[in-house]
C-alpha cells in the first residue's frame, strides 16, 4: 500500500491503463482457424453437419466483430446442399453488413485504438473485395438455379462492378493507412522495423509462393467476368447486353490465352449479333477444390523507444496456405464429344493477388501495434520501477511480455469455403440429352440427363479427392423450371475433424428427428441406378465410386443411396 501511494498521478494512470490491458487476456485470444469447425466437415464432404455447425455459430456470432465471415461460410455451405433460397438468406445479409462497411468513410478510431492494444484480428471483419465479388457471383447462381432470372441479372451486374470499384477503394485505404502511420508519435520505429533486414528475410521466405501466382488485373475473377458474359449472351434483351457479354468474353480470353471454349464463346456471341440464333449448347462448370486458409509466422525485432533504452517485440504476420487436396479435372462425354475441363479461374490467384495488395496495410498496422504494447509495457515497467523498485519494474515487464505474446496473433480469418479453381467446358448438345461425366482418375463417373433447354449448364462441385460429387444444372435463359422432389432425410453423423481443428460433437439422428431439426436438402430420393437422371431435380449428390471393391457410403453426406457404377 505504501509503494501505491507513493506513486505520482501521471504513473499511476499508465499503470491503470497497462493494468486494464492485461485484463483483457481473461478473454483469451483464438484464432480463426481454431474456432472454425465448419470446414471439418465440409472437407469431409458431410455437409449436414456443415450446415448445423454455421448456422448455430452464425446465431452465436450474428451481431459481433465476426458475423460477416460466418455469414460468407453459412452461405456456401447451404448452396452446396442445395438450399439456395436459404444460401442466398445468408448472402443477403452478409452483402448488407459489407455494404455498410464499404460506406463507412472514415475509420472507426475507437475500434482502431483498440486494435493497437490487441491485433487486428479484434477488428470487425469488413469483407475483402473478392468477399464482395464472390457474395454477388453466388447469389447470382443461385437465383439462376431457382429459374429466378430477373433477380440474377441485377447481381451478376453487381458482382461486375464490384471488380471495377476494388482498384480504386485499395488505392485509398492504403493512401490512408500511410497517412495515419505517419502522424504516429512511433512512426519511426515503425519505419525501422519495416526496413529491418530480419523482417525483410522472413518476409521474402513466408511470402514467395505468391510470386507464382496467375496475373490477373487486380481483383478480377475470370469465372464472375465469364458468369456475365454467358448470362448476357442468353438473356439478351438488346443490342447493348450482346455487347457486354462480347467484352466479357473479350477479357476472358485475355486471361486464358489460346483456349478453344472460349473461342467459341466469341463466335457464338458474334452469331448472334449478326441475327443468327444460338445453337443448342451445353456448358459444365467444374468448381473444384477448397481455397486457401491463412496461418501465420513470428518475429522478434528490436525498438529504440527514446527515454525508455533497448528492447525487443514480437509481430504476428498472416501467411497464405494453399489446398492442394482436390480433383484435378473432369472429363466429359456427349454424343461423339469427349472433353477435358479446363481452367477458367484460380481462385488461388484471386486470393493470392489480393492478400499481396492488402499486405502493405497488414504490415503497417501489425507494426504500429506491436511496437505500441511494447512501448507501454515499457513505460509502464519503468514507473513501476520508480515508484517500487526494480522488483515492480520486473512484475509489469513479465506481464507486459505474457500479455503481448497471448495477443500478437496474426488475422487469419478468411472464407474457406471458397473452391480452389473453377474450370469449364461446352459443346453442342447431344441428340440424346446424356452426360458421362467422370473424375481424372476414373474414381467417380455419373451419366446426367439434361433438362429441356437449348442453352443448358451443368454444375459440378468436388471438395476433396475423396468426397463425391455434386451435380446440379439450369437453363441459361428464361423458361418454366421442373419441380424437384421433397428432399429426402439425411442421416446426421460424427466427422474426425483434422488434427489442427478440434469440432464439436454432432448428435447423430434418427431420421424422424432428422426431419425437425436437420436442414432441408435438395438431394433425391434413393435411385435404383447409378446413371441418375437430372430430368427432376435441380441438385444431384453423386456417390464416389471405388477403384477396387466399390461400396456405398451415404451417412457423410446428404448423397442418395445409389448403387455406384463401376468404371473399367
Amino acid at each position: 500500500m505504501k509503494m501505491l501511494k507513493r506513486i505520482a498521478p501521471k504513473n499511476g494512470i499508465r499503470l491503470a491503463v497497462f493494468a486494464a490491458a492485461l485484463g483483457m487476456l481473461a478473454t483469451g485470444c483464438q484464432t480463426y482457424q481454431q474456432q472454425n469447425h465448419v470446414i471439418a466437415f465440409y472437407r469431409a464432404g458431410n455437409l449436414t453437419n456443415a450446415v448445423v455447425e454455421a448456422k448455430k455459430i452464425v446465431q452465436k456470432n450474428l451481431d459481433d466483430k465476426d458475423s460477416v465471415i460466418w455469414l460468407l461460410e453459412e452461405g456456401a455451405v447451404l448452396r452446396a446442399n442445395g438450399q439456395y433460397d436459404d444460401s442466398n438468406k445468408a448472402f443477403d445479409l452478409a452483402e448488407e453488413k459489407i455494404d455498410k462497411f464499404s460506406e463507412a468513410a472514415k475509420i472507426r478510431l475507437g475500434q482502431e485504438t483498440g486494435a493497437l492494444l490487441s491485433n487486428q484480428a479484434n477488428l470487425d471483419y469488413e469483407g475483402r473485395y473478392y468477399d464482395g465479388i464472390m457474395v454477388d457471383t453466388y447469389r447470382a447462381l443461385n437465383y439462376l438455379e431457382l429459374g429466378d432470372f430477373d433477380k440474377a441479372r441485377p447481381a451478376i451486374i453487381r458482382a461486375y462492378q464490384r471488380q471495377q470499384d476494388a482498384v480504386e477503394d485499395n488505392k485509398k485505404r492504403i493512401e490512408k493507412t500511410q497517412a495515419a502511420a505517419a502522424k504516429d508519435k512511433n512512426n519511426a520505429a515503425i519505419t525501422k522495423a519495416q526496413n529491418n533486414p530480419k523482417l525483410q528475410g522472413a518476409m521474402q521466405s513466408n511470402y514467395s509462393n505468391l510470386d507464382s501466382l496467375k496475373p490477373y488485373a487486380d481483383y478480377v475473377n475470370p469465372f464472375t467476368v465469364y458468369l456475365d458474359g454467358l448470362y448476357f449472351m442468353a438473356n439478351a434483351a438488346d443490342a447493348s447486353d450482346l455487347e457486354r457479354a462480347h467484352k466479357s468474353f473479350e477479357r476472358v480470353s485475355d486471361f486464358l490465352g489460346d483456349n478453344d471454349y472460349i473461342k467459341q464463346d466469341l463466335a457464338a456471341v458474334d452469331d448472334v449479333m449478326n441475327g443468327k440464333p444460338l445453337q443448342p449448347t451445353t456448358y459444365v462448370i467444374f468448381e473444384t477444390g477448397c481455397a486457401p486458409v491463412r496461418d501465420q509466422f513470428r518475429i522478434d525485432l528490436p525498438i529504440i523507444a527514446p527515454g525508455l533504452g533497448v528492447a525487443s517485440f514480437n509481430a504476428a504476420f498472416p501467411t497464405l496456405k494453399f489446398q492442394d487436396n482436390c480433383v484435378p479435372s473432369l472429363t466429359v462425354s456427349a454424343g461423339t464429344n469427349t472433353l477435358n475441363t479446363a481452367l477458367l479461374s484460380s481462385m488461388d490467384s484471386v486470393i493470392g493477388l489480393d492478400f499481396k495488395n492488402e499486405l502493405p496495410v497488414v504490415v503497417t498496422k501489425t507494426l504500429a501495434s506491436s511496437i505500441t504494447k511494447t512501448v507501454l509495457t515499457q513505460a509502464s515497467a519503468q514507473a513501476a520501477g520508480q515508484a517500487g523498485g526494480d522488483f515492480a519494474k520486473l512484475f509489469v515487464q513479465l506481464g507486459g511480455a505474457i500479455y503481448n505474446a497471448s495477443v500478437n496473433i496474426a488475422d487469419e480469418r478468411t472464407w474457406t469455403t471458397l473452391p480452389k479453381e473453377f474450370q469449364f467446358c461446352r459443346f453442342p448438345t447431344p441428340a440424346d440429352r446424356k452426360l458421362d461425366i467422370s473424375t481424372a482418375d476414373g474414381l467417380q463417373r455419373q451419366t446426367v440427363t439434361l433438362n429441356s433447354g437449348d442453352i443448358n449448364l451443368v454444375y459440378v462441385k468436388s471438395i476433396g479427392l475423396t468426397t463425391p460429387l455434386i451435380i446440379s444444372q439450369f437453363k441459361l435463359n428464361s423458361s418454366t423450371m421442373l419441380t424437384p422432389p421433397a428432399p429426402a432425410p439425411a442421416p446426421v453423423v460424427n466427422v474426425a475433424p483434422p488434427a489442427e481443428v478440434a469440432a464439436p460433437t454432432v448428435a447423430a439422428a434418427t431420421p424422424a428427428a432428422q426431419t425437425e431439426s436437420a436442414p432441408a436438402t435438395n438431394a433425391p430420393a434413393p435411385a435404383e441406378s447409378a446413371n441418375v437422371a437430372a430430368v427432376n431435380t435441380n441438385a444431384i449428390v453423386v456417390d464416389a465410386v471405388a477403384a477396387v471393391e466399390p461400396t456405398v457410403g451415404t451417412a457423410e453426406t446428404n448423397a442418395p443411396a445409389t448403387a455406384p457404377e463401376a468404371v473399367k
